[in-house]
């Protein structure tokens, strides 16, 4: 069983996260819990006592990405300005995403839905689905306060990230670059932001 978040040192998990990721995005599948250990400066046993194997390491570093993209939800004063926060929260899918490491970990995830299909669901689960689901409440408070007109958040909350990253992914995800200037990222947000507003106008 693994150990509950905390039972290690916070600097040593980020560490452990960090080198998971570095890792996984050079060699896939292939990575071993060894080499992640050697990079973080860990035992190997330490990261089975943390994380119990690879599928649990993968959804912590998922859910990590996630909680970094979805903190511009939370910040003070985001509910109140919608358009502004969105446009934030798709500079920041964008950046996270259209990487080579990023790329490199959908890429694995979607070799490992045939091989490694525990490893495949705890990136998607703590990953994709749980990034969209933080934007669904979002969309549901804004709904609430009338700022909004969502019926269905989490279909908006999909429609949304369709939005800003559809095109650039599906190139990338097929090893096309995809080079995009901070000014472009800054127009992509700003319209996908502006234009979502619009289509869900109370």
């Amino acid at each position: 069983m693994p150990r509950v978040a905390g039972q290690i040192d916070v600097s040593k998990n980020e560490a452990i996260l960090d080198a998971a990721m570095e890792v996984m995005a050079e060699r896939g599948l292939s990575a071993s819990l060894e080499e992640i250990a050697r990079r973080a400066g860990v035992s190997k046993q330490t990261i089975y006592n943390h994380y119990g194997g690879k599928a649990e390491l993968a959804r912590a570093m998922s859910e990590r990405r996630a909680h970094e993209i979805g903190e511009v939800l939370a910040a003070p004063g985001a509910i109140e300005a919608p358009e502004e926060t969105l446009a934030a929260y798709a500079r920041v899918l964008l950046n996270a995403v259209l990487n080579t490491r990023g790329m490199a970990i959908y890429r694995m995830a979607m070799l490992a839905s045939t091989t490694m299909p525990d490893v495949a669901r705890a990136i998607y689960e703590a990953g994709p689905r749980a990034s969209r689901r933080n934007l669904a409440d979002f969309l549901r408070l804004e709904n609430a306060a009338g700022r909004l007109s969502c019926p269905d958040p989490l279909e908006a909350a999909e429609f949304f990230g369709g939005m800003v990253l559809g095109r650039f992914q599906t190139a990338t995800l097929m090893g096309q670059p995809v080079d995009l200037t901070d000014a472009e990222i800054e127009r992509v947000a700003v319209e996908a932001a502006t234009r979502f507003m619009r289509a869900y106008a109370p």
